[in-house]
């Protein structure tokens, strides 16, 4: 086989056809990992700012981890869902507009052939040969960007991101929980930055990007997010 065959199952080429759902799975996870581990962080820090006690802490980061990640998941499931139909949608009314008008789509596909520079030859018969294998696949992916054995799973989207939101969660709470009081806040700060730099660096090694911007990115934002609840947590505590 070669490398352009199609069916090849060289994991290379495998993992290739597959990377835009394993995004969609990964900005999920990640997404819930990190506003699972700044929300959580933040909401404590600002509990033992004002009110350190462990009863009051359990509660807080509990029910912030139980509404949080429910929350994730009902949302990424929506918004996927939406995404979805949107696509599916589409893909339809190209198959509509294929029984209507099958010359002018003929068309349209070599047009966007050429614009990617064939020669008007060359981009009619591929367009010609993609009609005959599979006419609306060909259209989808190349007028509208969609590859229809790829659509968006809601699913997999809301499932990754309640799962991640809770397991990022359990870390601030549990170091919360078991750091004695005097080094509460300085822990939950340092558990932040190193759990960040982590989900950072994981994600831009499976979407095969830098990873220093990612890590930056990731601390910087979570930082401020800590500092804030911090000194607002410590306003409501004097003034309590």
């Amino acid at each position: 086989m070669t490398d352009l065959d199609p069916t090849s199952t060289d994991p290379e080429h495998v993992e290739e056809k597959h990377l835009g759902a394993r995004l969609n799975a990964l900005r999920a996870g990640v997404l819930g990992a990190n506003d699972g581990i700044v929300s959580i962080a933040a909401l404590l820090v600002g509990v033992a700012a004002a009110k350190p006690e462990f009863g009051y802490i359990f509660t807080a980061g509990f029910a912030g981890i139980a509404a949080g990640a429910l929350s994730m998941g009902v949302g990424e499931y929506v918004s996927v869902s939406t995404q979805r139909d949107a696509e599916k949608a589409q893909l339809e009314r190209e198959r509509r507009w294929h029984e209507d008008r099958p010359e002018w789509e003929l068309d349209q596909l070599a047009r966007i052939h050429m614009e990617t520079g064939m020669s008007e030859s060359t981009a009619r018969q591929a367009a010609i040969e993609q009609t005959a294998h599979d006419p609306i696949a060909a259209h989808a992916r190349a007028h509208l960007g969609i590859d229809p054995d790829e659509l968006v799973n809601p699913w997999h989207a809301a499932i990754a991101s309640l799962g991640a939101f809770t397991l990022g969660g359990i870390a601030p709470l549990l170091t919360a929980l078991l750091v004695p009081l005097p080094f509460k806040v300085p822990a939950l700060f340092l558990m932040v930055v190193i759990a960040l730099g982590g989900t950072g660096h994981l994600s831009a090694r499976l979407g095969y990007a830098g990873a220093r911007r990612a890590v930056i990115r990731n601390i910087t934002g979570g930082s401020i997010a800590m500092a804030v609840t911090y000194g607002i947590g410590t306003l409501v505590g004097v003034h309590v």
